[in-house]
């Protein structure tokens, strides 16, 4: 089947964040948003035939998952992901931000610290103070073009604050980096060392570029099967994001019923049926339609490198390993970060995400979606090049 992923769909008056919230948070009504990391485009049709025939039912009452939901889960977690699973290891969530405050109240105390490696996903830090606990922070580093992890400083700063948990991000956003198995084998190490708990948020693992593999954490041990929480959910790779659905795996089953008891103090008790019913769909019969949406984002990813070489060769772009996330570094132009913040909002109108919106190491840089039609990057990139060569000008 043939799918188009470059037809513009208007957004403005769904009730969606990217659009509809701009003047509320202080952006031009204009704008042209490709900040918040949800597609502009229609999930599968298999997915939308599935919702279809649910609507068609016209009952949409209490819901629970059942043998075929297990089954289809199971087969592409390990036809895709090389990971095997078993239905009683399975905790779903409304999404994987919901799970991480779970984790939190579930392994850690008040006032105890959770360690995460910045930047990263700016929810991390908002779930760990909005449960009044400690946020420590250990720094990737850039070298070469590809940011690195500082393993010296990370268990460093686990013994000094006595971590009690790690929220991992893997595949990573915003850097892009897909974790190799070795540099997840020595985190597993060092959280085992000092019995740091591990939150592998890998939300964006469908989304991976040649040559790299993406490792479930949990499958890189026994032991770090033992120590660890996967989440993971089809709402990146099949834009299911506002059907509010997530999967979380746990083997050890004491971490599992501490986890559990968390999410039922919440008062969350079945999952979202349409949720379930789209996953399950992505799951049997997706695959297609999200081989044919890499390919897309693979071709925005070789328009962008190729838009910035000729138009704005001071940007640099850092290359992606995974996700459709892309981390443009902004600093050879000179500017400081407030003002390119301050042109490519309200001058060049187009709303990305602020590198510091994910820590200080972010400064200077921005997150650009490009799960979006080729029009609307191109439309993108125009208006901030634009811009940036009219205050070279002026200059």
């Amino acid at each position: 089947m043939e799918y188009n992923f470059n037809t513009v769909i208007d957004r403005h008056g769904t009730n969606c964040i990217k659009t509809d919230l701009a003047v509320a948070r202080g952006k031009p009504a204009d704008v042209l948003p490709l900040w918040v990391a949800d597609m502009d485009f229609p999930t599968s049709p298999a997915i939308l035939e599935a919702l279809h025939k649910k609507v068609d039912h016209g009952i949409f009452g209490y819901s629970c998952l059942d043998d075929n939901f297990y089954k289809a889960l199971a087969q592409w977690m390990e036809t895709e992901h090389n990971f095997k699973i078993e239905r009683r290891e399975v905790v779903t969530t409304p999404g994987v931000v919901f799970a991480i405050a779970c984790a939190i109240k579930a392994f850690t105390k008040e006032g105890e610290a959770v360690i995460i490696q910045s930047p990263v996903y700016y929810p991390f830090k908002n779930m760990i103070e909005a449960n009044n606990r400690k946020t420590v922070t250990s720094s990737l580093f850039e070298k070469d073009g590809k940011w690195q992890i500082d393993f010296e400083d990370f268990e460093n700063k686990i013994e000094k604050n006595n971590v009690k948990l790690f929220i991992l991000c893997s595949p990573h956003n915003p850097v892009s980096r897909v974790w190799t198995k070795s540099e997840l084998e020595r985190l597993s190490d060092i959280c085992l060392r000092h019995n740091v708990i591990v939150f592998a948020d890998e939300i964006h693992n469908d989304f991976v570029y040649e040559p790299n593999r993406h490792t479930v954490f949990s499958t890189l041990s026994e032991k770090a099967a033992q120590n660890s929480i996967v989440s993971m959910s089809p709402s990146k790779s099949f834009n299911l994001a506002g059907l509010q659905f997530s999967t979380n795996f746990i083997k050890n089953p004491a971490l599992r019923a501490r986890f559990h008891a968390e999410r039922d103090k919440t008062g969350y008790d079945e999952p979202s049926l349409m949720g379930m019913t789209a996953a399950l769909a992505a799951y049997q019969k997706g695959k297609p339609w999200l081989e044919a949406l890499k390919k897309h984002l693979l071709e925005n990813i070789e328009f962008v490198r190729s838009y910035l070489a000729e138009n704005l060769p001071k940007v640099r772009l850092i290359e992606p390993e995974g996700t459709f996330l892309l981390w443009l570094d902004f600093s050879a132009l000179g500017y400081p970060d407030a003002e390119i913040d301050d042109i490519i909002v309200n001058k060049a109108k187009v709303w990305l995400d602020r590198g510091t919106m994910f820590g200080q190491e972010g400064s200077c840089y921005q997150r650009i979606n490009i799960a979006t039609p080729r029009a609307l990057l191109k439309e993108a990139l125009d208006r901030i090049s634009r811009e940036f060569s009219m205050e070279k000008k002026d200059a």
